[in-house]
């Protein structure tokens, strides 16, 4: 007790230099307080100040661009024309074999633009000053803030499809997506650019006098009253002027461009929802056996089927010639397995000495043989007839 009380003892000495320890270690803890304050602050100015670079790095709108047969050339005239100036992010559709055509497909483009070509990527941020190339056999559609590579089904007898794109776009960017269809045949594009005007976009069609194959523009004009109709050197300019001058109203985006946006993104939807989206034809899908429900858009007549296949009428014409030749050559080829195998039967006969055996088998063949013939006269003829239809 004595001890303790000496220690406790409020000497003049202990006293200072308690008081002295207790404000030096009260001063550090105010010092290690500000200062912690400060950095958690700046952490927050760069937080905000990196979430403020990842917004100005979004394009204020997307150009999407589809192109078929003669589109190599059209898209090398187009993106030389987009510079870092225009507040917009890129995205091609080029029908393409499954084939490294895409990366040949990025150096061409990239030796005519200021812009950064590449192909698209799975979840990848978009930024503005880029353009983004569909990857061969798989789908490209858009978000509102990242990309996204699909792997549904055919749609128009491709994938990568245009009107795959162009959905997602009028999806994601409403009035801020801008559609531009280019030279090629048929009319993917067509249904896609559709979805665009009803959601506020902007619709740009080549003029179809100066396109390589006019199929596709015309396809868009038959079909439904685009914005500009011009030609490709005067596109860059157009584009120019729809940035400068921005639609601030949203538009509500209809339930069934929704719905056909998610079947490409999420490879099917069921029977029952797309049941809402037209009327059950007496149809097949070409591609699956299913049935196809019949959707009409203004003038555009085309079908689905609820696995994700989707065509036009033309579309579904062509498919329908290319499986029917399909099914024609392998009953040729069975019939002529079967011609085969009944003369090999008949000579087994004959050196047996079954002579009226070897003679009924000798007529099944030639009866055969007819069939054979008349079979490959239908084959050459569907064949003049379907490269009529598809020229």
């Amino acid at each position: 007790m004595h001890g303790m009380q000496e220690v406790r003892g409020s000497t003049p000495l202990f006293s200072t230099f308690g008081r002295r320890a207790f404000a030096g270690r009260l001063f550090y803890f105010t010092i290690l307080r500000i200062s912690s304050e400060k950095i958690l602050q700046a952490s927050h100015l760069q937080q905000n100040a990196l979430m403020q670079t990842n917004i100005n790095n979004q394009p204020a709108f997307a150009v999407v661009i589809g192109a078929s047969a003669g589109g190599l050339n059209a898209l090398t005239e187009l993106v030389g024309q987009l510079n870092n100036d225009m507040d917009i992010a890129v995205f091609i559709v080029l029908h393409l074999s499954n084939t490294a055509i895409g990366d040949y497909l990025v150096q061409r483009l990239q030796s005519y633009t200021s812009l950064t070509c590449k192909k698209a990527v799975n979840d990848e941020e978009i930024q503005k000053g880029f353009i983004y190339i569909a990857q061969p056999n798989r789908h490209l559609l858009v978000k509102k803030d990242s990309i996204v590579i699909g792997q549904g089904a055919f749609e128009n007898r491709w994938r990568p499809s245009i009107d795959v794109l162009f959905r997602s776009a009028a999806v994601a960017f409403n009035t801020r997506a801008i559609g531009i269809i280019l030279t090629g045949f048929l009319d993917d594009g067509t249904a896609g650019m559709l979805a665009i005007k009803r959601c506020g976009g902007v619709c740009i069609a080549q003029d179809p006098n100066e396109a390589e194959y006019p199929d596709m523009p015309l396809s868009v004009l038959n079909n439904m009253e685009v914005h500009f109709v011009i030609s490709l050197a005067e596109i860059g300019d157009v584009i120019a002027e729809i940035i400068s001058n921005p639609v601030q109203q949203e538009f509500h985006v209809p339930d069934d461009i929704k719905a056909e946006s998610e079947i490409a993104e999420k490879v099917a939807i069921g029977i029952d929802n797309v049941k809402e989206l037209g009327e059950q034809s007496v149809y097949s899908c070409p591609d699956c056996g299913g049935g196809l429900w019949e959707i009409t858009d203004e003038k555009l007549r085309r079908y689905r089927c609820f696995t994700g296949h989707s065509y036009t009428e033309s579309d579904l014409v062509v498919k329908q010639a290319e499986n029917m030749e399909a099914t024609l050559w392998v009953a040729l080829r069975m019939m002529e397995e079967r011609r085969n195998l009944l003369k090999r039967v008949e000579e087994d006969a004959i050196r047996k000495g079954f002579i009226r055996i070897s003679k009924d088998h000798r007529q099944k063949r030639e009866d055969l043989q007819r069939h054979i013939d008349k079979l490959k006269e239908a084959l050459f003829s569907m064949q003049t007839i379907n490269l009529t239809t598809e020229q």
